[in-house]
Parts: C-alpha cells; structure tokens; sequence
C-alpha cells in the first residue's frame, strides 16, 4: 500500500546514473507516482540500486513503482557484460510454435530471470511483455519484439511470461493496447494508422489484450485506428481508452500511457499530457527532461484519486516477495528449450 499523501498520476525518467539535485528538488516537489529507467541509467548493480533507493528516498514511498522495459532482444536496457542476455519474443514464440507446451515454459521461466535480475536493483515493474502480432508488411518497429502471428499463441506466451514476472515479484505491463503489431510507421518517429474495422480487430490485434484483461497494468499505443476514431490516436482518445480499452476488451487495470515524448503526439509535453489524461488514462509516462519541462508536464497532472488510485494500490499488492531460484539450473532449462525450438 502507498504509505503517503497520494502521489501524482505520472512516471518520469531521470537524465544520468544518479538522481541531481534539480532532480531530487523535483521528485521531492511534485511526488510522482514512480521513476522509469533508460539504458543511460544504467551502469553497474551497485550504481543502479543506489539510484533506486534515492527516488524511493525523494517520494517517500517504498513501494513507489520503478519501471524498465526490459523485453530481452533488440529492447534491453541492462546491457551485457554486466547483465545477462535475454532472447527475444520471437525466439520463444517459435519455441511455442513447434511445442506450444515448450514454449510457454520459455516464456515463464526467461520472466522469471529477468525480474530475478530487476528486483535485486530494486525495479518491481517491467514494461513487457509484447502482446502485439507478428505482421508480414507492417513497420519493422515490432518483428522481432512480438511472438508470434497467431493471437492465441500470442496471448499464451503473454499469459506465461506474466505469471513468471508476478512469481518472481515483478509487475508487468502488457503493451501496446490495443495492438501495435500491423502499425505502418514507429511511432517513436511519426504517427502511425491501422485503418482495419473493429470486428477485425477484435477477433485477431485485440485477442491476446482480451485473453490477458486481468493483467494489473497495461500501455497504449500511439496510434490512429480511423475506423474507431478517425482523429485521436488511442492514447488521447476517450472512445479508444473508454469503449473499446475498458468495455470491449475488458481492460480492468492500471492503463499507462507510451511514453509522451515519442514523435507520434503533437503539442507540448504538457498538451499532450493533459490530452491523455482526459481520454481517460490512469497514467502519463515523461521518459525524460529537462527537470523545467518535466514541472511543466506535472503541472497539468492530476493527484492520484478515486478509481486510477484504486487501481494503482490494487497492483502494487500484487508485488509479493519473489520464489527463491536457481538461477543457473534455470538459465540452463532456457537455453534447452531454446534449443530444441530451432
């Protein structure tokens, strides 16, 4: 349970390996609900738990949520040779499309070595896994990021490699609702459109959020589906976030925006914060600042209240001390699987 005055509806990133003191003065300030990490904050285990306790230590709260996206493949922010290599999604979905049984045991077990290596840095959410399909055509930004093609098997291994986060005392967000795979463009660089109808939707990008609405966070994409709502990309859409994010798919957790700052959203930060916020997210991500901007940004954000708060504490008692494993007994399984799906 958060043990504070109720902290702001936002996550922001930090510039360096250590928090400054401008942003230590801002963290202090403005309570935000958590911190998320980059591959420039990372550099050691030593440095990186440190920087983790100094947020904790600005908010006040112990259990203030500290993000990652630590997927494996092309998207790891803890880099070898200080950190382990982690296989993509892909290289667990063929797992899972030779041996459906094989593969969601890949996926649990590569879960549970990843939060086993977060939590000793004191990170309790990561920004995976990938729910989105494997598309022949779309824009490379997903491929190898997604398991597979098929949505049941998709929403399988997501299944799997939650509950292997959730056993080793990791949240996790499952991304990017309500799919991402078919987009045309990456949205860090530009505005992508899915012109495809709702029924299609539903019945393949939607299935895997469907199947996984359970699952205590989840993030946006920053994309256009014109047949749902011609002119907001879901992250600033009421009728994406309200009606087909809650009531089609069911959608019952913390909903967090992808990270404001990607070339896909128009306006300020902060218009395009406060955009998000009343399409109806529980949560805005600021990836990074300058600390100005970042006050900016927090300034159109509400305290966190009512239902998003119900929400975020719901979550948060989900992170339980994690099951004790053998590391290398385990990394040894994987490395079998991986094998054999070859």
């Amino acid at each position: 349970m958060m043990t504070n005055a109720a902290p702001l509806a936002g996550i922001f990133g930090c510039d360096g390996v250590t928090l400054s003191a401008d942003e230590m003065a801002f963290f202090r300030d403005i309570n935000p609900l958590g911190l998320i990490l980059f591959r420039r904050n990372c550099e050691s285990r030593d440095q990186l738990k440190r920087l983790t306790d100094s947020f904790r230590e600005a908010v006040g709260r112990a259990d203030a949520p500290i993000l990652i996206d630590e997927e494996g493949g092309r998207v790891q922010r803890l880099q070898p040779p200080e950190w382990v290599a982690h296989p993509a999604a892909r290289e667990l979905g063929v797992v899972a499309e030779k041996n459906l049984e094989h593969g969601v045991r890949a996926a649990y077990i590569n879960a549970q070595l990843i939060a086993h290596e977060l939590v000793q840095l004191g990170i309790n959410v990561d920004a995976a896994p990938v729910l989105d399909l494997l598309v022949d055509g779309a824009n490379e930004v997903i491929g190898s990021r997604a398991f597979s093609k098929d949505p049941e098997l998709v929403a399988a291994m997501g299944r799997a490699a939650c509950e292997g986060f959730l056993s080793a005392g990791v949240l996790p967000i499952i991304k990017h609702m309500p799919g991402h795979g078919r987009a045309n463009a990456d949205s860090h660089i530009a505005l992508p459109t899915i012109d495809v109808d709702g029924d299609t939707l539903l019945a393949t990008d939607m299935v895997p959020f469907r199947r996984l609405n359970d699952m205590p966070w989840a993030m946006t994409a920053h994309i256009v589906y014109p047949q749902l709502d011609a002119e907001r990309p879901c992250t600033q859409s009421p009728v994406l976030i309200g009606h087909w994010l809650r009531e089609r798919i069911g959608f019952g957790g913390v909903i967090i925006t992808d990270c404001i700052h990607m070339n896909a959203l128009e306006g300020t930060h902060a218009e395009r914060a406060a955009r998000s916020v009343a399409a109806g997210v529980d949560l805005v991500l600021n990836s990074h600042g300058p600390v100005s901007d970042m006050y900016e940004v927090a300034r159109v954000l509400p305290v966190l209240d009512g239902v998003a708060k119900q929400r975020v504490e719901r979550s948060l008692q989900m992170i339980q001390k994690g099951d004790e494993l053998d590391v290398q007994m385990l990394m040894e399984e994987r490395e079998e699987l991986l094998k054999a799906g070859k």
